[in-house]
């Protein structure tokens, strides 16, 4: 019963730390879904035309 204990209580520790720890350190920019900033590319994509001049 004790080795059953033991077992799970490195589980709970290890899932508190791995929460921990991914909440610390954030992925890298270019893992994030929605650019901040429309390349030409990306305008492309949301039917906005690159070429035109803006004002």
């Amino acid at each position: 019963m004790s080795e059953g204990l033991s077992i799970l209580l490195f589980i709970v520790i290890f899932s508190l730390v791995t929460i921990f720890l991914s909440k610390r350190f954030k992925l890298s920019q270019r893992y994030e879904r929605k650019p901040r900033e429309l390349s030409q590319w990306n305008s492309l994509d949301k039917g906005i035309d690159p070429t035109d001049e803006r004002s």
